[in-house]
């Protein structure tokens, strides 16, 4: 028999529980309407310069004319680049602390620091690109500077969402493949890898994003305001939509408005492309994989 006082209480706890529900889809929808917001007004600002001359044209004298071809050019090469120092450096990086290292303490250290590194400013990379890559190293102002300093940027990301997949694998999965013989490397190749390239592509993309739409460090390592050719080495310095944008809406004068919303438009139609890209790869192996 449920007592009077015991009603009370269930009905003030469905009231709560109602009354944070209903806080916590406002607070959905308000991130969602932002986004919208957001691209809706990108889109609508620089779809004017959508254009097959604007994608394949180099920006005029005075970013006043002209399209965003060596920029385009520049930042697909800079990516590019990213991908191939970052990913492979991260995705091992994480399997040796999800897998090989069996000190816990040193597991809860490496984890305090990737955390630590991953929310340090992006201009304190571009400052230590500058220094390590440029000045000591040599390299000077050029695409390879840029790339290993945003390479420096992302790798926390796709360390710390690498290894959150790797330990989302069930441990039956490990015990069953070493329990038929296989090596713990063979297990993590062909088992633990497989399982968890969903999550890990998901974290290279929103790597990847990031690095995509960074300024500071680029500017600071090789990226310059105009070339009116694609950089011809890695040596070279280059151009890159987030400077692009930064130049012609900060450093220009009398640039159309199109023309400003039409390179971010673009950037912006890069990240989604490799969200896409990560969509697909995680629905693909979501549906091979399954445990």
């Amino acid at each position: 028999m449920i007592s009077e006082k015991q009603t009370d209480n269930l009905e003030l706890r469905r009231k709560k529980e109602k009354f944070f529900f209903t806080l916590f889809n406002i607070c959905g929808l308000i991130v969602v309407l932002l986004l919208v917001i957001f691209v809706g007004y990108v889109v609508i600002m620089g779809i004017s310069a959508m254009s097959w001359d604007f994608f394949t044209t180099t920006p005029g004298v005075g970013m006043r004319s002209g399209g965003i071809v060596t920029p385009l050019i520049g930042t697909v090469y800079l990516m590019g680049l990213v991908a191939l120092f970052a990913i492979p450096l991260g995705v091992l990086t994480a399997v040796y602390i999800s897998e090989y290292q069996s000190n816990r303490l040193m597991g809860r250290v490496w984890k305090v620091v990737v955390g630590n590194l991953a929310g340090i400013p992006s201009i304190v990379y571009g400052l230590l690109g500058l220094a390590m890559f440029v000045t000591a190293l040599n390299l000077g102002f050029s695409l390879l500077a840029a790339s290993l300093t945003l390479s420096l940027l992302v790798l926390p990301i796709v360390i710390m969402a690498s290894r959150e997949a790797i330990a989302a694998v069930p441990q039956s999965i490990r015990d069953a493949s070493t329990a038929l013989g296989a090596t713990k490397w063979q297990t993590t190749v062909h088992h633990v890898l497989p399982y968890s390239i969903s999550g890990i592509s998901t974290g290279i993309i929103l790597a990847l994003s990031r690095a995509a739409g960074e300024t500071a460090p680029i500017m600071l390592t090789g990226a310059v305001f105009f070339m009116s050719l694609p950089p011809s080495s890695i040596n070279s310095k280059f151009m890159a939509l987030p400077y692009h944008i930064y130049g012609t809406s900060t450093q220009s004068y009398g640039v159309p408005s199109e023309l400003i919303f039409g390179a971010a438009l673009a950037l912006l139609l890069i990240v989604l492309g490799m969200n896409l890209v990560a969509i697909v790869i995680r629905s693909t192996f979501r549906s091979k994989y399954r445990w």
